[in-house]
């Protein structure tokens, strides 16, 4: 008969992702954050109707991560993910919302947001953009009509890539990061940023998985074998 000592030698639960809702629709508000507390290992720490003093509520709470409505009374949303960029670099920014302008969607990403949601994603959609942010992964979440996406700029290439842009992009297709490329190539990081951004550019690409896919349909590189 096994004696017992007291001890629990359980690991410790993992800390929940802390998370602050910005919507000034209240309902929606509400919703979201009930979908977002019955779920294991996520947490709603703040929930607020503005931008306005929102870089002090993320660090009340210590925050992880943001989901942020762009269309909201005095808020500009691209001014205001600079900001907290800037104040929290390690902190995860999500967009979401109802609008699905490329031109916006281009910005808020290079401004420093971590993925950009419609609102009529599904749940799991949704869930896995905030675990994936939370955990540091790479990848960016982009998530909008596939109807409204030529309506609002998305554009098919309309410029060729260069024959050093194109071996840029097959090896980040091979999911390889700046400096995996930079090895491969024998180029700098800072060179294979600038090749990512003129691709980006060329492409009218929202993100590396955006810019393979359109490079892959216009033919300019081949999908890699995974």
């Amino acid at each position: 008969m096994e004696s017992s000592t007291g001890t629990d030698d359980r690991p410790p639960a993992a800390e929940p992702i802390r998370i602050i809702a910005v919507d000034d629709h209240s309902l929606l508000r509400g919703a979201l954050c009930e979908l977002i507390n019955a779920e294991d290992g996520l947490c709603v720490v703040a929930d607020t109707d503005t931008s306005k003093g929102l870089g002090d509520l993320v660090e009340r709470h210590r925050a992880e991560v943001v989901l942020l409505d762009v269309e909201m009374p005095e808020h500009h949303a691209p001014t205001v993910v600079s900001e907290l960029v800037r104040r929290f670099p390690r902190l995860h920014i999500l967009i979401l919302t109802m609008y699905n302008d490329a031109q916006l969607v281009q910005e808020l990403i290079a401004r420093g947001a971590r993925g950009y949601l419609h609102k009529s994603v599904p749940r799991e959609s949704l869930l896995t953009a905030i675990r994936n942010a939370a955990t540091d992964d790479p990848h960016m979440t982009i998530a909008v009509p596939f109807s409204g996406m030529g309506e609002s700029g998305f554009s098919e290439p309309q410029q060729t890539l260069s024959p050093r842009e194109r071996e840029v992009l097959t090896q980040a297709a091979a999911a390889l990061s700046n400096r995996q490329i930079a090895s491969r190539l024998a180029i700098t990081e800072g060179t294979v940023k600038r090749h990512l951004r003129n691709i980006f550019e060329k492409l009218g690409a929202v993100s590396r998985i955006d810019a393979v896919n359109k490079a892959v349909d216009a033919q300019l590189i081949r999908r890699p074998r995974m």
